[in-house]
């Protein structure tokens, strides 16, 4: 009897145990894709450089955080600036992986919305920094045809943010 009852302890320590490793690596993977881009992200422009960028400034948008598609863990805040070659953010975008800055040929303030245009729209480059980053318009790309900018999470396809260029 005190036999059978080892057995059954030790079958149920070994399932808890696997059932704790196998929680402790899903959180720790979830943990990693969230803090990873953190750690390796680049840093952003600082103040006088953003003053010698708004020279060469054209067109303006603002991010908000109360878009529809946007939530607590994906927004963006602050003001976009572009000019022929260049487009930056002075200001941050929330964390995470895959960041993507596109050009679009109207407003999107959600992921449907978006996802509706995204074969028209262009998609100017990842997105390295979250304070004040600052990206080169590729060659060819007129950016004065676009109304609109947003920024997208390919990696999971989340919305972020968006904004009206004027």
């Amino acid at each position: 009897m005190i036999g059978s009852l080892l057995d059954v302890a030790r079958r149920h320590i070994i399932l808890f145990g696997t059932a704790k490793f196998a929680a402790g690596l899903l959180i720790g993977f979830g943990l990693g894709v969230y803090f990873l881009p953190i750690l390796t992200a680049e840093k952003g422009l600082d103040s006088d450089v953003l003053i010698e960028l708004q020279a060469s400034a054209e067109r303006s948008g603002t991010f908000t955080r109360d878009l529809p598609g946007s939530d607590a863990f994906h927004w963006g805040d602050g003001t976009v600036r572009i000019s022929d070659d260049r487009i930056w953010l002075e200001g941050q975008v929330s964390p995470g992986p895959d960041y993507r800055l596109y050009l679009t040929p109207s407003f999107a303030d959600d992921e449907a919305s978006f996802l509706a245009i995204k074969t028209e729209s262009v998609e100017i480059g990842k997105i390295k920094a979250f304070t004040n980053f600052s990206i080169a318009v590729p060659d060819g790309v007129d950016v004065g045809t676009f109304p609109a900018i947003l920024i997208w999470c390919e990696a999971f396809g989340q919305f972020i943010t968006a904004a009206e260029l004027f």
